[in-house]
């Protein structure tokens, strides 16, 4: 009746006001939880995500490396950091949220009450008023309508009394809550952030380390056995270079060798005719005297046709490649056919054994590293 506009409604416009604050106070609340909630799952989905890439990165990085145990550690570090971030998250923001929240729903019972009893008072009120117009009315049945008229009016003002003093507190408190909670949540992000920057920087700095020593030709190698070459003392000329289509191995046969005390030793050379047709020569004998075509300089053999005149310091004699060398390790040098190389000492007095294989710099990149000798011819 009282949408047909046929009875009047009690109406308190206070309690309007503060329903109105209450409903866009619960939106709030529940778009803040969706949004948390959420945060906090893509938060322990990266938790998952880096600790996979660190183990990974920890897996693959070798031994030989430099920094490998600070890779290790850091990589723990990193991990207990995102497992901090996402309790504290958990515990200190999601956990306040839940039980700011779950008020609104006991609250919303509340006033879903009131209104109902506000409904059974105006019932009341319209019924007494309906038999207070009729002259004919049933007196007893008036007092009774007047006993059920009071109870519901009492019954209705004590919850919007609690209401008028509820609604406000709860509508105020929102304030306290979102300054604490924000302020929760940003001070872990900032810790979590500053931590973690600490571990990137020390992860960057063993990367650096890292290629700065493969740039030098300094990282450490592991010690392979390189083949031996294959001796093939009847092997015939090649007389066109052009028909090689493919390259020689890169094993023994090159023209560096440890000279020292080293007792004498036979190697199969793989040179360039003065028609620069490839040939395998037979067995050419190398000692402290230089022999075997060749001539010394320090402790090293320079080949024939390398000239010594206007070179670098530093640089025994140059190469041009012969061959595309694709770099099996990371102390290797990778070059294409016609690249030069400057052929220099070994750091390392005892790497000079490497036999078959020179040290050299690529005049186009400023690269050091190791290289097949037959893969090159003196210039």
């Amino acid at each position: 009746m009282q949408n047909l506009g046929k009875a009047d409604k009690t109406t308190d416009e206070i309690f309007e006001d503060h329903l109105l604050n209450f409903n866009t106070q619960q939106v709030n609340a529940t778009r803040l939880h969706k949004d948390i909630n959420n945060y906090l799952r893509c938060i322990r989905a990266m938790q998952t995500a880096n600790k996979n890439l660190m183990d990974t990165l920890s897996e693959i990085y070798e031994k030989e490396w430099v920094g490998q145990d600070m890779l290790y550690v850091q990589a723990q570090n990193n991990e207990m950091l995102w497992a901090d971030l996402a309790h504290k998250l958990a515990d200190q923001v999601v956990t306040p949220l839940n039980t700011y929240q779950a008020q609104f729903p006991e609250m919303r019972k509340k006033i879903d009450k009131r209104g109902r009893k506000l409904i059974d008072f105006d019932a009341e009120r319209h019924t007494v008023q309906q038999m207070q117009n009729n002259p004919n009315r049933n007196e007893a049945k008036f007092i009774r309508a007047k006993e059920q008229m009071e109870n519901a009016k009492r019954t209705y003002e004590v919850l919007n009394s609690e209401l008028h003093d509820e609604l406000p507190a709860l509508y105020d408190s929102r304030i306290l809550f979102l300054v604490t909670n924000m302020q929760t949540l940003f001070a872990a992000e900032e810790v979590f952030h500053s931590e973690t920057s600490k571990v990137y920087s020390e992860l960057e700095a063993v990367v650096d380390k890292l290629a700065k020593e493969v740039q030098k030709g300094t990282l450490p190698r592991r010690a392979y056995n390189r083949p031996l070459p294959i001796a093939n003392h009847s092997a015939p000329v090649i007389q066109n270079s052009s028909s090689m289509n493919s390259p020689p191995k890169a094993t023994n046969g090159g023209s560096h060798k440890y000279r020292g005390n080293s007792p004498t030793k036979d190697y199969e050379m793989v040179g360039m005719d003065r028609d620069d047709n490839y040939h395998s020569s037979s067995h050419v004998e190398y000692n402290g005297n230089g022999n075997g075509n060749r001539i010394s300089r320090g402790q090293y053999d320079i080949p024939s046709g390398a000239t010594t005149d206007n070179l670098p310091p530093g640089v025994l004699y140059k190469v041009k490649a012969a061959y595309k060398y694709q770099a099996e390790d990371v102390d290797e040098l990778n070059f294409e056919v016609g690249e030069i190389i400057q052929v220099v000492e070994y750091e390392d007095p005892e790497e000079q054994q490497e036999e078959g294989w020179l040290m050299g710099v690529k005049e186009s990149t400023g690269q050091k590293g190791l290289f097949p000798a037959n893969f090159s011819r003196p210039i």
